[in-house]
């Protein structure tokens, strides 16, 4: 299966970034935490090499727990500030708005000393489809969202939100797909649902889940649809099939209706918190979980 990625009006999006890039203190990138490097948009550590950055582990109440602390650890030790959060029930929001403040600290130093006080924080929120930015910013806003207004030099159409007298936050119009050339990233962001589902063909995702869980997460599709896991992933696909109740006339599979019931039951977390890529050595630039 072929992924289109990186269509024409990314390249406008990026200029645009790089224009508002000089604007603000903060780049705040939201990924999701069940696939933290596949969701990230490369482009982002060259734009904001120069500013403080701050990674959003969204939907972390979906990944496994010891993976988000992997990944925390990862990005802490590329100088990156991070967060584990749900934007959706807003668990772990209350603390953000203090963590903004901290990875700025050096920077509200700087003006003070400068004589500049009370000056707010201006951040810039990025993130690819289905990560959670608007969900983010909805929340953190909350009803006390307030436009300020097109700033000098800001692009026609960009909107400055006013948390309150400390931090604005700069929502980036347009969407920011990552750019690869590697087809597992794909699959992955399609797994999480980042690429609309009429795109793709289920049973391919849902059997390199089966391959996956069976090596990394052991025992859970047992646990889930009470089948044995041996054998291949075609065979545990046939089963989970009987499981359910899956069937065609004839008695057959109905290969399309199950595996799409196993990437919902992924997605909704309903088969346990899993995460689908990890790094061996939270600090390095590896991810090997290919």
């Amino acid at each position: 299966m072929n992924y289109q990625w990186y269509p024409g009006h990314m390249t406008k999006a990026k200029r645009m970034m790089q224009e508002d890039i000089k604007l603000i203190d903060l780049v705040i990138e939201i990924i999701d935490a069940r696939v933290p490097l596949s969701s990230r948009n490369p482009d982002i550590d060259e734009l904001g090499k120069n500013k403080a950055r701050l990674i959003i582990l969204n939907k972390s109440d979906l990944a496994d727990e010891k993976k988000n602390d992997a990944w925390a650890a990862w990005f802490q030790g590329k100088g990156c500030f991070t967060a584990k959060v749900n934007a959706r029930s807003g668990a772990g929001m209350k603390k953000i708005q203090d963590t903004i403040q901290e990875a700025c600290k050096e920077k509200i130093e700087r003006d003070r000393k400068r004589g500049i006080m009370n000056r707010p924080v201006r951040a810039m929120v990025v993130g690819i489809p289905n990560a959670g930015k608007s969900t983010f910013i909805n929340t953190l806003a909350g009803k006390a969202c307030a436009k300020t207004g097109n700033k000098p030099g800001v692009t026609k159409g960009k909107q400055w939100i006013r948390l309150n007298k400390n931090i604005e936050l700069l929502d980036t119009p347009g969407i920011l797909w990552p750019k690869f050339e590697d087809q597992l990233v794909g699959l992955k962001l399609a797994v999480v649902g980042s690429i609309k589902d009429e795109l793709l063909q289920s049973e391919e995702l849902a059997m390199w889940l089966i391959a996956y869980l069976r090596k990394e997460y052991a025992g859970l599709l047992t646990e889930r649809y009470q089948i044995e896991e041996d054998g291949t992933d075609l065979e545990i696909l046939e089963r989970i099939a009987q499981s359910r109740g899956c069937r065609l006339k004839g008695n057959l599979p109905d290969y399309p209706k199950t595996a799409a019931l196993i990437v919902e039951d992924f997605r909704s977390g309903r088969l346990g918190r899993i995460t689908l890529e990890f790094p061996e050595n939270p600090g390095s630039q590896e991810n090997t979980n290919n």
